[in-house]
């Protein structure tokens, strides 16, 4: 006679399988604090319970039916704990006289061939396998489970919402505590492209606007390159009303302006130190002398 799992043993893997399927459907743990999740569990546990209790009752009817040794070595094997009889029975050797009775009658160079069973874990992990298979692609062609598309417009959200959080908890950047930074380069050029481009020409080189590419300049308000363009796009030229404000009239933000004066001093003092853009406007203005 077989000896049975115990009932947390399956309890445990009940809890296991619903967690996997709900989390599949649902596709992240709110559900852990549903009723029908917290439901589905009490129901299942409780059928565990009974489960076992009909086994109980069925065991106890096979008992009485062994003979004394038979018993003896039921119960022997029964005090021994689960996990140990589940590693015996997976990887202990058969006794001799078992291995005389699954011994099969051919072999080769003195090899024996045994008709083993497969042992219970490597069945559980193929049984469990199989299932999981099924429920995954059940869940993969009804469902939204492992959309990738769906996957990236909802990670796509919550990025865009936790820009915005930002934004609204982080006061912009003004003249006094902007910072030139590189990784604001890539996102002032397309700062540069919308808003700059028509007037001073794609890489800053010139047109109805000045050049800015080289080391003359109409303004120069500030000490320093970086605060001298955030504050020419913050306030505008009183010189050329074309250069409007675009910080003050509200078309650009800190950020905006932050990033677009550091895209413009790339493109002066790192990505042309000598030579100015060529092809690009004369120089207009006085020779500056930035500060570092």
């Amino acid at each position: 006679m077989k000896h049975r799992t115990p009932v947390y043993i399956n309890i445990l893997i009940i809890l296991s399988i619903l967690f996997i399927l709900y989390y599949m459907f649902v596709q992240d743990t709110s559900f852990i604090t549903s009723p029908y999740f917290v439901g589905t569990i009490v129901i299942s546990s409780v059928m565990a319970f009974i489960h076992s209790a009909i086994g109980d009752l069925i065991e106890n009817d096979q008992f009485k039916k062994l003979s004394p040794d038979e018993q003896r070595v039921y119960l022997e094997g029964k005090n021994t704990p689960y996990f140990k009889r589940l590693y015996d029975a997976a990887f202990k050797k058969q006794s001799n006289t078992v291995e005389k009775d699954i011994l099969i009658d051919h072999g080769f160079d003195g090899i024996m061939e045994l008709d083993n069973q497969l042992p219970k874990w490597w069945l559980g992990l193929f049984y469990f396998g199989v299932a999981y298979c099924i429920v995954y692609m059940t869940s993969y062609f009804l469902t939204d489970f492992a959309d990738p598309y769906k996957e990236y417009e909802v990670e796509h959200k919550e990025q865009i919402a936790s820009i915005e959080k930002w934004m609204k908890e982080t006061p912009p950047p003004t003249i006094d505590n902007a910072v030139y930074s590189a990784d604001n380069i890539a996102a002032g050029e397309e700062v540069f492209k919308t808003n700059c481009i028509s007037c001073h020409m794609e890489g800053g080189k010139g047109g109805i606007g000045p050049n800015l590419t080289d080391n003359n300049w109409i303004n120069q308000p500030e000490k320093t390159l970086f605060k001298n363009v955030f504050h020419m796009v913050e306030n505008g030229s009183q010189n050329n009303p074309t250069m409007q404000a675009f910080g003050k009239n509200g078309v650009l933000s800190g950020f905006d302006i932050q990033n677009v004066a550091a895209y413009v001093y790339h493109i002066n003092q790192e990505k042309q130190p000598v030579t100015p853009a060529q092809g690009g406007q004369a120089p207009q203005g006085d020779p500056a002398n930035w500060e570092e």
